[in-house]
């Protein structure tokens, strides 16, 4: 049985308190004291003996209450403790100030191939095999930076943290010393970039044809493990498609790591993607590093613009796309992956093969599977609700009420070119709903240079009709009334419209215009 007598603290009390046990021949197993508790733990104490030993308690100047209690504090803490550790997944442990294991989880005992009870007492030295551990980190104080150490030919992070001893001046008294494996690290780095929030396809804003047939078509691929390009303007939303494909394809519990091709130069493009070794370049982080394949293990790796990739890089990731092994900057190690590989471009690899610009077998090794992303202005069903849901979290991005697009407003988004696409459509409506304070913005308030928008209100459609969708029906009339007479069919309106001559057939046939014939 356990006990926690609570007492007003004195001089002597606690040795009265176990003299009362020890005259009745109760051995005690454990005592902790934490004034004003005792808390003894007296195996061969039975209920029955429970209210004279407490009424034998009482006598003793300064107790105030005997209690029965679960479980001693020190022995709750360790109990938390193993819990807290059992519960991580990646290995820890927590070390002497000699760096000898003190406590480590079962995750630690695998990566280290022996059993929990053979980790205390043994040296981080010898255990990882890495005598400079035993040294560095006891004379860094357990604040060496983190470093990449190997165990059993598995590369980890090793990160280490001290553990201060506040009786002897926050002295570190050891530390704790945690292991991270790429694959983790590559997790953490997608939860950074919110992906799990990211809802699929049914995020992807758009209900025109083209985008239906893209979403179709996309999910389909989705779960093929090969490697898929995907293709379209700047701005049109590639990533996003590539981040709905990973989530819908098997791999979408495992990381989704994104590289741009463009934004690096080559060096640091090669380091990102392969990793480096110990010693590769100066200014390497010590114990060398994983790089974006190795983090995204059994997931995704997105490289965005591939058409910008050097040569060189071409030629590496080609290898690796052949048999899934690669070896880092500066190693003699090969590493090899489970990935699958999506791309995406603006530009016309075909043309590039042709001019010798980009290598022949990594485009065909790179366009198994293939999606193009339609531009903002062949999907112009989509524009309207594309600003409404931009507005909206504009408006609530800068801490104003939402706001609302006039008639005129409306007529100049939809005849806008868009160039830059989503993108561009998207940096409008922040810049409209940051720099105006009226609740209807009208199309004086976007920033459309080059644009062909209309600035007029469409003539048809009564004042008092609101209905959005007549709102759209109307301007769609006017404007091709309006331009039907110099642009008299419907290829070349669609050619003028930048957008399908089968949308401009179906247009006019609904608006009853003449000469609708293509």
């Amino acid at each position: 049985m356990r006990l926690d007598v609570r007492f007003v603290d004195r001089v002597g009390i606690a040795q009265e308190i176990l003299a009362v046990l020890a005259r009745r021949q109760l051995n005690v197993a454990a005592v902790e004291v934490w004034p004003p508790h005792i808390y003894i733990d007296a195996p061969q104490l039975a209920a029955a003996e429970l209210e004279d030993l407490r009424g034998a308690l009482d006598e003793v100047s300064g107790v105030v209450e005997t209690t029965e209690v679960d479980l001693l504090p020190g022995a709750r803490r360790r109990l938390h403790l193993e819990a807290l550790l059992a519960a991580m997944a990646d290995p820890v442990l927590l070390v002497d100030a000699s760096g000898r294991v003190s406590a480590a989880n079962a995750a630690a005992a695998a990566v280290a191939g022996v059993s929990e009870a053979e980790l205390p007492g043994r040296a981080l030295g010898e255990l990882f095999s890495d005598p400079a551990l035993e040294t560095e980190l006891p004379r860094s104080g357990f604040r060496a930076p983190a470093r990449e150490i190997m165990v059993r030919g598995k590369p980890f992070l090793l990160e280490a943290t001290p553990v201060s001893d506040a009786a002897r001046g926050r002295v570190a008294a050891g530390g704790l010393v945690t292991l991270q494996s790429p694959r983790r690290i590559g997790d953490r780095l997608q939860a950074l970039h919110a992906l799990a929030a990211f809802g699929g396809f049914d995020a992807i804003i758009g209900e025109s044809p083209p985008m239906r047939a893209l979403k179709t078509r996309a999910a389909r691929v989705a779960g093929v493990e090969a490697t898929l390009l995907i293709r379209g303007e700047t701005g049109t939303g590639k990533e996003l498609v590539a981040q709905a494909c990973h989530l819908a394809s098997p791999r979408r519990e495992a990381p989704f790591l994104a590289l741009n091709c463009a934004a690096l130069p080559e060096s640091l493009a090669e380091s990102e993607l392969f990793g480096y070794a110990p010693g590769a370049f100066t200014g390497a982080q010590r114990g060398g590093r994983p790089g974006l394949l190795e983090m995204a293990n059994h997931g995704t790796i997105f490289l965005d613009e591939i058409g910008e990739m050097s040569p060189y890089l071409q030629a590496k990731l080609l290898r690796f796309l052949n048999d899934g092994r690669f070896r880092r900057v500066g190693g003699d190690r090969e590493i090899q992956v489970d990935v699958r590989v999506l791309s995406a471009t603006h530009r016309d690899l075909e043309a590039m093969v042709a001019g010798q610009r980009f290598r022949e077998d990594l485009f065909y090794r790179l366009n198994v599977l293939g999606l193009e992303v339609p531009p903002l202005r062949a999907r112009g069903e989509d524009i309207l609700l594309l600003a409404r849901h931009f507005l909206e979290r504009a408006c609530t991005q800068v801490q104003r009420p939402t706001c609302e697009l006039s008639r005129a407003a409306c007529a100049a988004l939809l005849a806008n070119d868009w160039p830059g696409n989503v993108r561009e459509l998207h940096n409008v409506l922040f810049r409209a709903a940051t720099l105006c304070d009226k609740p209807v913005l009208d199309a004086a308030d976007f920033d459309l240079a080059g644009s062909r928008a209309l600035l007029a209100e469409p003539s048809a459609g009564r004042e008092g009709d609101h209905s959005w969708s007549r709102a759209v029906e109307a301007f769609e009339r006017g404007l091709l009334e309006r331009l039907y007479p110099e642009f008299p069919s419907s290829r070349k309106l669609a050619a003028h419209l930048k957008t399908s001559h089968t949308m401009m057939a179906t247009k006019l046939k609904k608006y009853r215009i003449p000469g609708r014939r293509s």
